[in-house]
């Protein structure tokens, strides 16, 4: 993966791991704000060592500020609303043929 789609990754991610923490959406912009700030600043570093230190560094930060309970859309795979209201199977067997 190249060092672009990484931090494409990372700064998505980051954007979710925000919004975890903060349910409200005016609060959570100007948290993405911040990222969006962090991320801007490194983006004219072309040095790929640094490049991969840069992005070691945030998978860290991404790690310790996992949220433990993060949300989940109600109508997600795990979330309380899934697969609540689905129908119910036809157990009839088929009529007989005629001939």
């Amino acid at each position: 993966m190249s060092s672009r789609m990484a931090a494409l990754s990372l700064y998505r991610r980051s954007l979710k791991l925000a919004l975890d923490w903060s349910v409200h959406r005016d609060v959570w912009r100007g948290q993405a704000l911040y990222i969006r700030s962090l991320f801007e600043k490194n983006r004219a570093v072309t040095d790929p060592r640094l490049q991969r230190a840069l992005l070691k560094e945030t998978e860290k930060l991404l790690e310790k500020w996992k949220h433990p309970d993060p949300y989940i859309p109600p109508t997600a795979p795990g979330g309380s609303k899934y697969e609540r209201n689905l129908q119910v199977p036809n157990l009839d067997p088929p009529p007989p043929l005629k001939f």
